[in-house]
């Protein structure tokens, strides 16, 4: 147990890649550097999939991709509804952004889903944009006027959500791959030959998918919420 509590607190350890020598330093932790990674990787298969699109006789690998795209919007979509359709494009990057941040361990890199100032990031980019929704859908002064629906009294517990609301998606992300890996490295322990194939197959790729699909569907529903 003492191993696996060392093992933890290394993993909770926000290490630094490296210092930008600048302003006495400024330094720059792993988790960051991987999702520069995961950016770079998201761009450069964006610009290699849709290279030579037609408009009219699409080839294999244009069907393909605008099946997956049109899957994950339609999927979003089904969730936000008509009126949120202008955000489908940022949730649908949200959903690919974790899905590759979760997973990406299988490929020896540390997930930045792991730290927890990247789950806290991307939860409070998720409030803001929430927010951001419920004022240009009602404008500023209903939005205001929301908080004290449908008594007045509530007023204070409203204003309180908008905190609870990201801290809710940040610890739920953060706290499910923390989790899994907690349980592998008790599967490892217990029978390290055979036993934990499977279970990383699951909580590295199953388990990292449903969190991903997790995240956008509670923003959406919140959104939903904010513009109704």
């Amino acid at each position: 147990m003492e191993e696996i509590a060392s093992e933890l607190l290394e993993e909770l350890n926000c290490e630094t890649a490296f210092t930008i020598p600048i302003l006495g330093g400024i330094p720059i932790a792993e988790s960051v550097v991987i999702t520069w990674v995961i950016m770079a990787f998201m761009v450069i298969l964006s610009i290699c999939l849709t290279r030579n699109f037609k408009v009219e006789n699409p080839g294999r690998r244009q069907i393909a991709v605008e099946y997956c795209v049109t899957a994950l919007q339609n999927m979003v979509k089904g969730i936000i509804g008509e009126e949120g359709k202008r955000y489908v494009p940022y949730l649908v990057t949200v959903i690919v952004y974790i899905g590759i941040a979760n997973i990406i361990g299988l490929f020896g890199m540390k997930p930045p889903t792991k730290d927890l100032n990247v789950t806290a990031a991307l939860a409070v980019m998720s409030i803001v944009l929430i927010e951001y929704a419920g004022i240009r859908a009602k404008g500023v002064k209903k939005w205001a006027k929301s908080f004290a629906e449908p008594v007045a009294i509530v007023a204070p517990l409203n204003v309180l959500e908008i905190f609870i609301r990201p801290l809710s998606l940040c610890m739920r992300l953060f706290g499910n791959v923390l989790g899994a890996f907690v349980v592998m490295e008790l599967l490892k322990i217990i029978m390290p030959a055979i036993l934990p194939i499977p279970f990383s197959l699951y909580f590295d790729v199953f388990d990292g998918l449903i969190q991903a699909y997790v995240f956008v569907f509670l923003t959406s529903l919140f959104i939903k919420e904010a513009i109704e």
